[in-house]
């Protein structure tokens, strides 16, 4: 006889999100790591997440305090992992992620890197990244943080070309990618203003006091991984953290059992938050997320606090996530900020008079933070071009 699994409904899992991701007013901190260390990370594909992910979730909402934490205290490291994505993580979640999701990833990009060498006709492909990469971190070390750009200006002798597919590109900037998936080299302060995507980059552990840390066991590092994703986003599905993670079935299967993960009939939990039969009292919350917030882009399977509906109206075809309009823990429309500085909405669901009149609020106290800023989403939400016109 199969024993019934612990229930969490739906309402409660919205409950469950609000708080645990800072949407609600009482929720939320000025403290920029902690906010980055409850979601896991920050998805950084798009420079303007990072900002805007955190401020969403602050009580004194303050872009220079994100900056702060990214380039003065560094608490906050930039980093590519699980699924080749550009995150924000906090130190421990970055050791975890580079061990669980990057080394692998990490590794396909220096056999890549081999391979095109050959191909462009190096003799010895392998000595030549390990002389590059060697003058490059001296060079780091020596002079400090410098965009790609400046490197090939310091050392022209790297400036050869790579065959990469159609194109070429400089040998010093294919080898920065690959320190930088090794994590020899961390990504620093942009090249612009905040809204930026283009980085300096400075050698790991001159950037922070001994880099991403020491090496961890690939599985342990796992198991820390899906720990603190169920943490922040449990209950979730196997697929929904094989996704999230881009790991393999296995490495899945292996990493829920290692936390001993409690299947309930929402999705696993962790141990010590197996529903009780106390209900989590739902807190009131309206909020505005940027396009990639983790919050949106936490799940595979959306159900709960997606209507399918809206799906086409709000994520492009390969799934990115755009601006969205968030009431009571569920996704009820997009926005995009015009040219004139102005915040427009589009609510797709209706959330009666009381909700809309705080959309409303949100959109001006988002138009303040912003000022004179302006910027362009780079995945925006279909519904986007209607917005704008």
């Amino acid at each position: 006889m199969r024993v019934a699994l612990p229930s969490i409904s739906a309402e409660q899992r919205r409950a469950r999100l609000v708080a645990r991701h800072r949407l609600a007013p009482a929720t939320r901190t000025d403290d920029v790591p902690r906010i980055v260390d409850d979601l896991v990370g920050l998805h950084s594909s798009d420079p303007v997440t990072v900002y805007l992910s955190a401020t969403a979730r602050m009580a004194h909402p303050d872009l220079a305090a994100v900056e702060r934490a990214l380039y003065q205290d560094r608490s906050l490291l930039r980093h590519h992992a699980m699924r080749r994505t550009l995150w924000v993580f906090g130190p421990q979640h970055a050791r975890l992620a580079h061990h669980a999701a990057t080394v692998d990833v990490a590794a396909v990009q220096r056999r890549n890197l081999h391979q095109q060498l050959t191909a462009g006709g190096y003799t010895d492909p392998e000595a030549t990244v390990a002389d590059a990469r060697a003058r490059i971190r001296d060079l780091l070390v020596a002079e400090g943080p410098m965009p790609a750009r400046e490197v090939g200006l310091r050392l022209p002798e790297l400036t050869t070309p790579v065959p990469i597919q159609a194109t070429v590109q400089a040998l010093h900037s294919r080898v920065l990618l690959v320190m930088g998936f090794d994590g020899e080299v961390l990504r620093a302060r942009p090249t612009g203003t905040w809204i930026n995507g283009q980085y300096r980059w400075a050698a790991a552990d001159a950037w922070v006091p001994g880099g991403l840390g020491e090496p961890l066991p690939r599985r342990e590092a796992a198991a820390g991984l899906a720990r603190a994703y169920l943490r922040a986003f449990g209950p979730a599905t196997r697929d929904d953290l094989k996704w999230w993670a881009g790991w393999t079935v296995a490495t899945t299967k292996a990493a829920l059992a290692d936390v001993g993960a409690v299947e309930t009939d929402a999705g696993f939990v962790l141990p010590d938050d197996v529903p009780d039969g106390t209900e989590v009292e739902p807190q009131p919350s309206v909020v505005l997320l940027p396009g990639l917030d983790p919050t949106t882009m936490g799940w595979k399977e959306r159900d709960h606090y997606l209507d399918p509906a809206l799906v086409p109206h709000l994520f492009d075809r390969n799934g990115n996530g755009g601006p969205t309009i968030w009431v009571a823990g569920a996704i009820v429309g997009g926005w995009v900020q015009r040219k004139d500085g102005t915040i427009a909405l589009k609510l797709l669901t209706d959330v009666g008079a009381e909700a809309r009149a705080q959309v409303e609020g949100a959109a001006h106290a988002l138009e303040a933070l912003l000022g004179e800023v302006r910027f362009t989403v780079r995945f925006p939400a279909p519904m986007a071009a209607e917005l704008l016109a």
